[in-house]
């Protein structure tokens, strides 16, 4: 297992006054509980009374209630949550605020790269998701009908998937920046009968054509008998008659009611295809009493999201974050920012410029966002209002101290915490998760989500402390998956199977002597050398901390004599030039920090990383483009040109 120093110290302290206002506060006291040391092993020991508490404190409201918070009788893998309950998300997100004053309050704001912006209330928003609801219906799609959503992050991506929901059907989000390949096997797999799709969008500048990649893709997808195209470009395309139908003809002509499914507490609301490197697409199963709850309670508890809050995520709806943010800001009540364009067009200074122009009070953003954010200095920054801020989030990848601290004072001038938070698809949020309650150092978590029966354990199952070891879960969840599509052998192999009884998620932890917690990465990245064990944002980390380098990768490769070496890729802040004389200095800092036995093999500059759109660098990609070997699937690629400069580097 890789190693870890825990010589990090506190730099944040909680506002007496925020904290005890926040959502977390309140909720412990209404419960009669005096701290978080109180609520966290309340909510393991008695799992029916903290979830029904939850539902409680969100005021999800069912038509039918149900029989009981929980049935466990099919074993701990496969839990079912409200038996017997009778409900819609739909309702609780737009339909229950219709008849209060935050019928008035923005739901959406949205905001193009060109600059165009829009923005719906919440009696807005639901009309619209009504009009769009008949017009699926006007189509034939109904409940249990599996519907895909290619589409950039425009606001008929939101009114799309909340009137999926509304009818009933099953949500399938897909990757904007995918191509025919992945979305072909995600539509087949989910055996989708309808796609909502767009033109094309706009990325740096550039018109990006969407419908083509549909096309092509339902040449291969039969059971999809209509696409549904939003114009955002106003690129011409392709039409076949029959199956395809324009939004602005189909939906802005429907009535302003329409009728809501009642379905379920656990009909599938949502299938989310998650990012395997080989075999079937995997999709993570969710349900209405399910996803939607999880992550509204984690934004409450953990990012004391509240009414009048504008929540901006950096994401794309094809990952996870994009229906959490639009499931969890509703549920609140509060407002939701999507931004489609590139994070750094027309300057580095965008991010800034939104969160001032949106008065956003809370920015979640990945660790490799910061890290090229940050090449480019205060500067951008400065130029900007950011007083509105209440709060960072981060999820996606492990943070570097140097990066972290960065945020912290550069752009947050040392007030605002940074709220980490680690889980997943199959999570429906956070196992990991900060809050407003507790002290703060660089790259730490305060701990596990309440309700979440997170631990650290070494390679036979026994708890670990101030050591590395596997992040595990010892019991369920509401926001749980409810497996994978049609393969539940796989999803129990995927979970299950390390530790009999204990979901195993397959990253690296680890708690200090303050009880605080890290991520250390993927545990199947984790590279060998000679025996010792280190994580890949261990070795990256290092190179991060030196001023002439934007981002860091690094990969284990076969040796015949250490099983594996370490090979680095970098690419360099401006202003900054490749060098055999930095390259020795990186590698000397690489020694120093890390130990001679963990030297690399070689370091490598490159103009560019492989990442997805959420920001996470694909070590799988780099590996075997290093190898030689075949890439696999490259459709979570934001940009498939990064493929050729690592090989321009190597």
């Amino acid at each position: 297992m890789p190693e870890f120093d825990f010589g990090g110290d506190f730099v944040w302290w909680p506002d007496p006054v925020a904290a005890g206002q926040s959502n977390l506060a309140r909720f412990m006291r209404r419960h009669g509980i005096a701290s978080l040391d109180d609520l966290i092993p309340r909510s393991l020991d008695d799992v029916a009374w903290f979830w029904e508490a939850v539902l409680t404190d969100l005021d999800i409201q069912f038509y039918e209630p149900y029989r009981q918070i929980a049935d466990f009788s099919r074993g701990i893998e496969w839990p079912v949550w409200c038996p017997g309950g009778v409900m819609n998300i739909v309702h609780n997100c737009l339909d229950k605020w219709l008849n209060t004053p935050t019928a008035a309050a923005e739901a959406l704001r949205w905001e193009g790269e060109e600059g165009t912006t829009r923005v719906l209330t919440y009696r807005e928003l639901a009309q619209e998701v009504n009009k769009a609801a008949n017009a699926l219906r006007e189509l034939g799609c109904g409940r249990g009908d599996a519907i895909g959503l290619f589409m950039p992050m425009v606001p008929e991506i939101a009114i799309a998937l909340l009137a999926i929901a509304r009818i009933g059907g099953i949500i399938v989000p897909l990757f904007s920046g995918y191509g025919q390949g992945a979305v072909a096997s995600r539509l087949q797999d989910a055996n989708a009968i309808a796609l909502i799709t767009a033109d094309g969008f706009y990325r740096r500048g550039q018109e990006i054509a969407l419908k083509p990649i549909a096309d092509a893709a339902l040449t291969d997808v039969p059971s999809v008998r209509h696409m549904i195209v939003v114009r955002r470009t106003g690129t011409p395309v392709h039409c076949t008659p029959g199956r395809d139908h324009w939004w602005h003809d189909l939906a802005p002509i429907q009535p302003e009611q329409a009728a809501i499914e009642r379905t379920s507490a656990e009909d599938p609301v949502m299938i989310i295809y998650t990012s395997g490197t080989t075999g079937r697409p995997k999709g993570a199963v969710h349900t209405h009493c399910g996803f939607p709850v999880k992550s509204a309670q984690d934004l409450a508890h953990g990012f004391d999201l509240k009414q009048g809050d504008t929540l901006y995520w950096l994401t794309d709806m094809g990952w996870m974050m994009g229906p959490w943010e639009v499931f969890g800001t509703l549920l609140l009540g509060a407002t939701m920012l999507f931004y489609d364009g590139a994070p750094d067009y027309p300057d580095s200074a965008r991010t800034w410029a939104l969160v001032e122009r949106h008065k956003v009070t809370g920015l979640g953003v990945s660790p490799t966002l910061i890290r090229a954010l940050k090449s480019h200095g205060e500067a951008p920054v400065r130029r900007h209002d950011l007083s509105s801020l209440r709060w960072f989030g981060s999820t996606g990848s492990p943070w570097d101290p140097e990066t972290w601290l960065w945020l912290f004072r550069a752009v947050g001038g040392g007030r605002l915490p940074i709220i980490n938070y680690s889980g997943g698809t199959e999570i429906s949020g956070g196992i990991l998760l900060g809050n407003l309650l507790t002290p703060l150092k660089p790259a730490a978590f305060s701990g596990p989500a309440p309700g979440m029966a997170a631990d650290v354990v070494d390679a036979a199952g026994r708890p670990v402390r101030g050591q590395v070891g596997e992040l595990v879960i010892r019991q369920p969840w509401i926001g749980m998956t409810r497996g994978f599509w049609r393969d539940p052998d796989r999803y129990i192999q995927a979970y299950w199977s390390r530790f009999p009884g204990i979901w195993a998620h397959g990253d690296w932890a680890a708690i200090d002597n303050d009880k605080l917690w890290y991520i250390l990465g993927r545990s199947d990245d984790t590279i060998k050398v000679g025996g010792k064990r280190v994580g890949p944002a261990e070795v990256e980390a290092v190179l991060c901390g030196h001023p002439a380098v934007a981002l860091a990768a690094a990969i284990g490769v076969p040796d015949p004599l250490k099983g594996e070496e370490i090979v680095c890729f970098c690419t360099l802040a401006p202003g900054h030039e490749p060098s055999e004389a930095l390259r020795a200095e990186l590698m000397a800092r690489l020694v120093a920090q890390l130990g001679k036995p963990l030297k690399p093999r070689e370091i490598r500059f490159a103009t560019a990383l492989p990442r997805t759109r959420n920001a996470k660098i694909m070590h799988r990609i780099i590996r075997v483009a290093y190898l030689g070997q075949d890439l696999g699937d490259t459709s979570a690629l934001e940009d498939p040109d990064a493929i050729q400069a690592i090989r321009n580097a190597i």
